[in-house]
């Protein structure tokens, strides 16, 4: 079957190409009457029209691509956020190359998209001071930081609020009666660490509980399991654990168990972002649920706004809830 055109489109709402194609552009949409563009764009959707993106990137010396940067392809977190980026970039035209970093090669992935001269920037890989953020703030594309943030930079940031995520889960630990809360906290490089360990540390202030955290050397099971048991060690008298994200939760779990305790029974444990399958594990894990497609939609949304030159925000905080499972339903005492 031929491609529809913009031709096709033109003729069967009987307007001049370059009209139709004002009214199918959101950028210049309100320069076309409103009629018109109704009559356009259902025929348009009747005849399956879809952009060219390469003959729209000749015409406006765009190249209709954003690169996405994320820390760690087997952090399942990050599927949910870079299809919500997807799926907001989809309907501009826009296709995505993405590209996994760690803190050592986020700025050879950032080369190796701004060499492909995409047109703008998501990244999730943000450090609290990330020279390679500053130096996007100074010259480099329109670029969004997504699930975390950059200090003192101006580049905006769509990121969850982990205030509130931590003290959901603070809350319903102390409503169950733990009094002995520890938190295996992220690491302190990374916004999403050093935000919900403060959190953590502001709430056992506030409630007057001895302060027992144990810092993680990454976002994953490993080192969380291997922080959790140094805290077991310490603290037995722990009866719950907050986790700065599930797998680290996961990771809290395996020391959990070659202590010889159990988790639900004996321990209580709460992950944060609510992964898919949290509820497959026995017990399945209370978690901090963030609506990390919505994330990503969101960055998208904000990128888009950047390059029509629009306003955009400097900062948009997601506000979590929490999903309650049977890792917590135990009572402390």
């Amino acid at each position: 079957m031929d491609r529809v055109t913009l031709r096709d489109v033109a003729q069967a709402a009987e307007v001049h190409v370059s009209t139709a194609s004002r009214a199918l552009n959101e950028a210049t949409r309100a320069v076309v009457k409103p009629e018109t563009v109704k009559r356009v764009l259902e025929e348009a959707e009747k005849l399956g029209y879809r952009p060219d993106p390469i003959a729209r990137g000749l015409r406006t010396s765009q190249t209709l691509s954003i690169g996405i940067v994320i820390p760690d392809l087997e952090n399942p977190l990050f599927g949910p956020i870079v299809a919500g980026i997807e799926a907001g970039l989809a309907a501009d035209g826009y296709s995505v190359l993405i590209t996994a970093s760690t803190s050592h090669r986020e700025d050879e992935a950032v080369r190796s998209l701004t060499d492909r001269h995409v047109d703008g920037l998501i990244l999730a890989s943000a450090t609290l001071a990330d020279p390679v953020v500053e130096r996007l703030a100074k010259s480099g594309p329109p670029t969004v930081l997504v699930n975390r943030f950059t200090e003192n930079v101006d580049i905006p940031a769509v990121i969850g609020d982990d205030q509130l995520g931590i003290r959901l889960a603070v809350d319903h630990l102390v409503e169950m009666g733990h009094t002995n809360i520890g938190h295996i906290a992220g690491p302190d490089q990374m916004s999403t660490g050093i935000d919900r360990r403060r959190a953590f540390e502001g709430l056992m202030r506030d409630y007057g509980y001895r302060l027992l955290v144990e810092g993680a050397t990454g976002f994953q099971i490993e080192p969380g399991a291997t922080a959790a048991a140094r805290l077991l060690e310490r603290e037995p008298s722990i009866t719950a654990i907050v986790a700065a994200n599930d797998l680290i939760g996961l990771g809290v779990y395996r020391a959990v168990r070659s202590a010889g305790r159990m988790v639900g029974s004996d321990i209580a444990v709460t992950g944060y972002n609510d992964v898919a399958m949290l509820d497959l594990v026995q017990p399945a894990m209370t978690a901090v649920h963030v609506a990390y497609r919505h994330m990503g939609a969101k960055a998208a949304e904000v990128l888009l706004a950047i390059l029509r030159d629009e306003d955009s925000p400097t900062t948009t905080l997601l506000e979590p809830t929490l999903a309650v499972r049977s890792s917590t339903q135990t009572t402390s005492g």
